[in-house]
């Protein structure tokens, strides 16, 4: 009985190939994450993760920041004082964009 071939290599390269097709996924910002505790340091954390960081703002000990990638826009709420993601919200089309037909 022959014993199938398996190839460190393969497996690896199997391994590198689910990575990358599921990259975006893996840049997705997630609750629990630390991206800073000023708007500069949560500014600079999104944008090097392939956000475009279209509004930011501190209210009540909170960074809020509205970010895009890849036409998907999203809201990001980030504890001032640790610098953890508190919230994550995708926005989903506008009422007034929505077609009634």
């Amino acid at each position: 009985m022959k014993t199938p071939f398996k190839s460190p290599a393969l497996t690896l390269f199997s391994a590198t190939g689910l990575l990358v097709s599921t990259g975006i996924a893996l840049a997705a910002v997630s609750v629990g994450d630390t991206l800073g505790t000023t708007e500069e340091d949560v500014r600079a954390a999104l944008t090097s993760q392939g956000y475009m960081v279209e509004e930011i703002e501190t209210e009540d000990g909170e960074i809020e920041a509205e970010v895009s990638m890849d036409g998907q826009e999203m809201e990001v709420v980030v504890d001032a004082q640790t610098g953890q993601v508190l919230e994550t919200e995708m926005d989903g089309p506008d009422e007034d964009e929505m077609d009634d037909d």
